[in-house]
């Protein structure tokens, strides 16, 4: 059985635990680590696990909101750590000792009971990538941290059961923000982060009758609220706000199955 469990999504930062397998048999994969590393001992212990039980880490990019305290994970508790060679270049924090692997664009990843697939972005990072997690029955799409969905990310997650969909901004909020006007057009532009409205266009694009679970990411505390996300989402996929998923900063998510 595949699930995920987000542990806190936003600019104070990311994690989620995807888990397949059956039996006494799991795997468990933590995509990005963008918390110290008290917070997400915390964290993995609200969803019942310690971190031993994570199997390996996948760190999307490196800005510190991801990356976060992955080496020292990694070190602490020797566990294999992917990312592409730009996040490493990005990270300036090379030593992972021999627990570095490269991932790369289109490139399936076996990790135990899951094959995860990572695609490039387009955001103002170093090489960026997502994934699409799956174990074998069933797929999961992680896509945060974009300014706009291409063909390429498209392709990358079509057919997915479940998505961990980035709603950063309302594009309204962001321009009454007290943001600064370079951050402004940083956020707002193609390779910064997605707006409701371009995330209900790309949910729209992956909707299909297999479709049965769609969390809204990395809402920003000060450009949007929760529900203006579920509702853009929710006139996308032709469902009520209520089935539409957040996950929140502190929280995250409850353990959703795929």
């Amino acid at each position: 059985m595949l699930r995920f469990r987000n542990l806190g999504s936003g600019s104070s930062g990311n994690a989620t635990v995807v888990e397949g397998g059956g039996g006494a048999s799991q795997t468990r994969l933590l995509v990005d680590c963008g918390l110290g590393i008290r917070q997400l001992d915390e964290r993995l212990a609200r969803a019942g696990l310690t971190a031993g039980d994570i199997d390996a880490i996948f760190v999307t990019h490196e800005h510190s909101d991801h990356l976060g305290c992955a080496r020292q994970l990694a070190l602490r508790h020797r566990i294999p750590v992917w990312m592409s060679r730009g996040t490493h270049a990005g990270a300036r924090d090379g030593d992972f000792d021999d627990l570095l692997q490269y991932a790369c664009d289109g490139l399936p990843i076996a990790v135990g009971d899951l094959s995860i697939t990572p695609f490039t972005v387009p955001h103002d990072a170093r090489e960026p990538l997502q994934l699409r997690c799956s174990d074998g029955a069933s797929s999961l799409g992680i896509l945060t941290d974009l300014g706009h969905a291409t063909d390429h990310v498209l392709g990358h997650l079509s057919g997915c059961q479940a998505l961990l969909l980035e709603c950063n901004h309302d594009p309204h909020l962001l321009e009454a923000s007290s943001y600064p006007p370079f951050l402004k057009k940083r956020v707002g532009g193609k390779h910064g982060h997605l707006s409701n409205a371009r995330s209900a266009d790309i949910a729209a694009a992956l909707r299909h009758p297999g479709l049965s679970t769609v969390v809204a990411a990395h809402l920003s505390r000060e450009n949007n609220r929760p529900e203006l996300a579920r509702a853009a989402l929710a006139e996308a996929l032709g469902c009520s706000s209520a089935d539409v998923g957040i996950a929140d900063p502190l929280h995250g998510t409850q353990w959703i199955a795929v």
